[in-house]
């Protein structure tokens, strides 16, 4: 659960993946096993970036995950099972405001699992 979040908040999940192939595979996961109820793929962007005591500079898709606060230690769990890198980014940001009927769709998409 994202401290401080209410359990039926809505956030977005941030994730990286190599190649869109592997981005579209997981998403299609996430959505059918009703962990996320939306999933947008981003076009491959440079990240640059310090590992193993040396810098990168690789493309990476980018996933922008909508989901819940109940359901993201599932989401967190399932994203490491399916994630080819070692330790995936794997951040959740709060949803300060929206569009009431969209939050309300976005949480009954992920209950329904």
């Amino acid at each position: 659960m994202i401290p401080t979040a209410t359990p039926d908040a809505t956030c977005v999940v941030m994730t990286t993946f190599p190649s869109r192939d592997e981005a579209e595979r997981v998403a299609r996961i996430l959505v059918d096993e009703h962990l996320a109820a939306c999933i947008h793929l981003l076009p491959k962007g440079v990240s640059i970036y310090r590992w193993e005591g040396r810098l990168n500079i690789s493309e990476e898709v980018t996933l922008l995950i909508k989901t819940t606060a109940r359901a993201y230690a599932a989401l967190e769990q399932r994203l490491r099972a399916l994630h080819s890198y070692t330790l995936p980014e794997i951040v959740a940001l709060p949803i300060m405001a929206g569009l009431p009927d969209y939050l309300t769709w976005v949480a009954a998409a992920v209950s329904e699992g």
